[in-house]
């Protein structure tokens, strides 16, 4: 296993304060709503509205001044990445699909970084990235392939556990897979009773096969969820899926539809589609457990 718990331990302390100690806390509203007791952890307060300016922080920590950055992205990760490469003299580029989010675009452009719009999807836009490092020189970061952003994420793993709340189990969102193994990690070493279970869109199922350990080629997306709509898993982040995950599940986007409103609803929360499919999770699935966590991921709507 290649993340390091002494590295999340450090991150943990160590990563830009906006990003840590987040809240979380129990709702009694959304736990009656769920019927049952779960624990949410907002990760939308911050410059980034979401969480993945924790890896990003952490791994920007040992990037040396002067070093181009090359990144793909949905829109939250070129933002994270855009943001903590500020003020350390290191240039970003992030390709992003021509079909993204507008106002995610706007945000990476906004932080500093120099966006490529590229036609297709997702793929084509990580295709054309890896491509032009390559031919470049800069250096290429991968979201679920570089293991200091996984180990910046795990350490959502060490706060959820500061609440000091036996959980039966943690429900993550699955995407490019750094969130959920990141924590997972944490939670085999320091809660080992704890499950964890992953929740991709219906309409996205590729990381959810590859943790079932079928073949997958290049696979469908529709989904509204376009922080989590993954064509083709990080190959470096199925192994550690398939090592620290204990179930994946599928969600379709009226099940996301519906968090959604309910997390406006009773927490006054406005989610983007990929940051309510936790709370999506616990709601269509019996999942084992009377106390459950998730992380309410990203607001950039």
């Amino acid at each position: 296993m290649d993340i390091s718990l002494a590295n999340i331990a450090r991150a943990a302390t160590a990563i830009d304060p906006v990003f840590r100690d987040t809240p979380q806390y129990f709702d009694e509203q959304l736990c009656a709503a769920l019927g049952r007791r779960v624990l949410v952890k907002v990760e939308t307060a911050n410059p980034l509205r979401s969480f993945k300016g924790r890896g990003a922080d952490h791994l920007l920590g040992a990037v040396a001044a002067g070093t181009r950055l090359v990144c793909a992205s949905a829109g939250n990760f070129g933002q994270a990445i855009a943001y903590a490469a500020r003020g350390r003299d290191v240039p970003v580029e992030v390709f992003v699909s021509t079909a993204a989010v507008p106002d995610k675009i706007t945000r990476m452009r906004a932080f500093g970084a120099t966006v490529v719009e590229v036609p297709g999807d997702f793929s084509a836009a990580k295709a054309a990235a890896r491509a032009h490092a390559e031919a470049t020189g800069a250096r290429f970061v991968e979201d679920g392939r570089d293991v200091a952003i996984t180990e910046g994420a795990g350490t959502i793993g060490v706060e959820l556990l500061r609440a000091g709340v036996a959980l039966d189990a943690v429900v993550l969102p699955v995407g490019d897979g750094a969130l959920i193994t990141g924590v997972a990690r944490w939670l085999r070493e320091h809660s080992p009773t704890t499950r964890v279970v992953g929740v991709c869109a219906a309409g996205a199922p590729a990381v959810a096969r590859a943790w079932r350990g079928e073949p997958v080629g290049d696979g469908p997306v529709d989904t509204i969820a376009d922080g989590i709509a993954v064509r083709t898993p990080v190959p470096e982040a199925v192994p550690r899926l398939r090592a620290l995950v204990d179930d994946v599940v599928l969600v379709d986007d009226d099940a996301i539809r519906a968090a959604a409103a309910l997390a406006h609803r009773v927490l006054g929360l406005v989610l983007e589609p990929a940051g309510a499919v936790g709370l999506a999770g616990i709601a269509a699935h019996d999942l084992p457990g009377e106390t459950l966590a998730t992380v309410l991921t990203g607001s950039n709507v």
